[in-house]
């Protein structure tokens, strides 16, 4: 063989040997910029909780009282306070703005009593009822609310009414006689 070719054969083999070492060398990062990347959004900020207060008074000789009132996580807490005459009952707990303080005061047949309920939002009072029970001969079985009383408001308040711009007064005529 002449040398230029024993020369020839050795560069191609040389650079075969050099690039299949590249192939199994760590590979090279590309330098542009990746455009799949996720979008993280923010979390949504935590809805803000208002302290609410629960009060139910009996005024009347009655047994059987029952309180039922909506409490934190969708609850529905039930007491059952012995309710002497001048007595007050109050309880405590924490609800969202979206959602609805509602308190329902009941006591049993055949009693009757005057029952009075209040829902404080932020120590600021939201509803207040008040209602006589009369005794009835017979139990008011097709009335399932009959002795009882329920008092809701919603927690966030009401919406601040909106109050329309007054438009001005059209432009009178200047052929007419002033009024």
């Amino acid at each position: 063989m002449s040398a230029n070719v024993k020369f020839s054969v050795r560069v191609v083999t040389g650079t075969a040997l050099l690039l299949g070492m590249s192939a199994l060398g760590p590979s090279v990062a590309s330098a542009e910029p990746v455009t799949d990347s996720p979008t993280v959004e923010p979390a949504p900020a935590p809805e803000v909780l208002h302290n609410i207060t629960y009060r139910a008074r009996v005024d009347g000789v009655s047994r059987g009282a029952t309180v039922s009132w909506a409490a934190d996580g969708d609850q529905t807490l039930t007491e059952s306070p012995t309710m002497v005459p001048g007595r007050v009952f109050e309880t405590q707990t924490v609800l969202p703005a979206s959602k609805v303080a509602t308190m329902r005061l009941s006591i049993q047949w055949p009693y009757s009593a005057n029952l009075h309920c209040e829902i404080l939002v932020d120590d600021a009072l939201v509803a207040q009822a008040d209602d006589f029970v009369a005794p009835r001969v017979l139990p008011q079985r097709d009335d399932p609310d009959f002795g009882s009383l329920t008092c809701e408001a919603p927690v966030g308040g009401t919406p601040e009414p909106v109050i329309a711009p007054i438009e001005p007064a059209p432009a009178s005529d200047p052929n007419l006689p002033p009024a």
